[in-house]
């Protein structure tokens, strides 16, 4: 009775896990080992011609882009989400909700919205340049979209509360008495903070870093709005394969790839940091 009990209580989540995970992967594995159509689609002649064409130059330079993207906007994240989570978690409790209120907000209005918002501040007869006139601090404007520096800008305020609630996580589980007996040692506060605070939040750390680093590489979207298509991503790629070229297999091909990117990110977290990939 037990056993049936528990296998009722288990059931939905396989079903769950199949249909939305298992299937899906497996329809993405499947497509990407089939041959192009003549005019869009597929045909059933099983190949490995979609992966050897990653292995193009072409193709590399695009991973490259996409990893330096990456790895520039979780160290963006970083210098910005460390010193706001280390203010919020010794913060009082009623202070401390309603800054961790301001960084679920932006969660509530729509990713795609916030990046026009970006463009009107952005362009060159927007808010930005236009304040910058009045005061007199330029006297032309200054060409802050479709450059890499508003992508990135972009990418980081897209991803930074991936970055924050993490170490948020991790500083505000820390007993203070330690960094306070470090403080009586002799101590200072920098150094104090450098030996025992740092060290210990460094698991929070990487998994904001993981987090922010996995989705920078696949938000196509931001990179064509805020850098006008001047630069060609992963993300930009795999949309590209599967809306403008009809390139199915090849699409499914590259976000496998991506898929097997983000597992292999995650089983090293895993492996050298331990624990489960998470903010709660």
């Amino acid at each position: 009775m037990k056993r049936l009990k528990s296998l009722a209580a288990i059931t939905p989540i396989y079903i769950f896990t199949i249909l939305t995970v298992i299937f899906p992967l497996g329809y993405v594995l499947t497509l990407s080992f089939l041959t192009k159509g003549e005019m869009f689609g597929y045909t059933w002649d099983f190949t490995w011609e979609n992966y050897k064409r990653v292995a193009s130059g072409l193709y590399v330079d695009v991973f490259l882009e996409s990893g330096k993207i990456g790895i520039f906007t979780t160290l963006i994240t970083l210098v910005v989400a460390y010193p706001f989570a280390y203010i919020m978690a010794h913060k009082p409790a009623v202070r401390r909700s309603l800054l961790m209120m301001l960084v679920i907000i932006p969660f509530w209005t729509s990713a795609l919205l916030r990046t026009y918002g970006w463009m009107i501040l952005l362009r060159n007869k927007g808010i930005i340049n236009n304040a910058l006139l009045f005061f007199g601090f330029i006297d032309e404007p200054l060409p802050f979209l479709f450059t890499r520096g508003a992508v990135l800008l972009g990418m980081a305020y897209s991803l930074l509360p991936f970055m924050i609630l993490p170490i948020y996580t991790s500083l505000e589980k820390l007993d203070g008495s330690v960094e306070s007996a470090a403080r009586d040692l002799g101590a200072n506060k920098l150094r104090a903070f450098l030996t025992i605070t740092l060290p210990l939040s460094l698991p929070g750390v990487l998994t904001g870093g993981v987090l922010v680093f996995v989705p920078a590489i696949g938000m196509f979207f931001i990179s064509d709005l805020l850098g006008g298509g001047m630069g060609m991503l992963l993300g930009n790629l795999i949309h590209n394969q599967l809306t403008v070229s009809r390139d199915w297999p090849f699409g499914a091909a590259l976000s496998m790839i991506m898929v097997g990117l983000t597992f292999l990110t995650m089983g090293m977290y895993r492996r050298y940091i331990g624990g489960e990939l998470g903010v709660f």
